[in-house]
């Protein structure tokens, strides 16, 4: 119509680079133009976009480096980076996660669950724990948030987590071992694989009412979870468990 203004929206070039794009259409092109019609800040366009803020781990604007709080403003130019594993969790975009680092996951990784907890890392998992227990259980205890749930990722309260590309258990541990360089941390057989619970040695006679009569019978060395109280010994099962360490740690070279 005659007279009529139109506001011209400014678009922000966005660069992003490595793993990011698992997250990105195909065949998207370089730079991404983001519409600014309103003052956001950079992770949440980034999020918009379609990257979770976790799977991110530098952001420059304009050559330098940028926390996710920055609020983005004409001429800016954006590139991000994915989290690297040298990184070590400390930077500007997040606290620091010392070592050792501990792990929650949803209801879709069970089996990872397991494997994590045999090579003895704390690994919450629960199967009715929803979204939002999970991020606040992960943000009150300092867990590292592992999901297939992009969605899940994108919690606010979430500083640590990772998108398991993976639906093969041992490919998935090998994703989480290789991002987190755990390789040379395993300590097998110290958490329950039932609960998370810490295992210790327990004499045969306090758990004697727990055995089968084979297990009482053929063997003598006996170790039980402090929390839900379930005995392991070191039977065939152990024997089958050990081949799977030994399998998952000679996946290490190549990360």
């Amino acid at each position: 119509m005659p007279g009529t203004k139109h506001h011209m929206v400014e678009k922000i070039p966005f660069y992003f680079h490595g793993n990011l794009f698992d997250f990105l259409p195909k065949r998207i092109q370089m730079p991404y133009p983001y519409p600014l019609f309103t003052t956001t800040t950079v992770k949440d366009a980034i999020e918009a976009i379609g990257v979770p803020h976790v799977e991110v781990g530098a952001i420059k604007v304009k050559e330098e480096a940028v926390s996710f709080s920055y609020l983005l403003q004409p001429p800016d130019t954006v590139e991000v980076f994915p989290y690297q594993p040298s990184q070590k969790l400390n930077d500007i975009l997040r606290p620091a996660l010392n070592e050792p680092y501990r792990f929650i996951l949803d209801v879709h990784l069970g089996s990872l669950a397991r494997l994590l907890r045999l090579s003895g890392f704390d690994t919450y998992y629960q199967t009715e724990a929803e979204d939002a227990t999970i991020a606040q259980i992960a943000a009150t205890e300092k867990r590292i948030v592992l999901t297939r749930d992009i969605g899940l990722l994108k919690h606010k309260i979430i500083d640590w987590g990772y998108w398991i590309r993976s639906q093969h258990k041992e490919e998935q541990f090998r994703e989480v071992a290789c991002r987190y360089e755990l390789w040379s941390s395993f300590s097998p057989f110290t958490y329950c694989l039932a609960c998370n619970g810490k295992i210790v040695q327990a004499p045969k006679e306090s758990v004697l009412d727990l055995l089968p009569s084979n297990a009482a019978f053929y063997f003598q060395s006996f170790y039980q979870c402090q929390n839900c109280k379930k005995v392991y010994w070191k039977g065939s099962h152990y024997d089958h468990m050990l081949q799977t360490l030994e399998r998952l740690h000679s996946q290490s070279p190549g990360c």
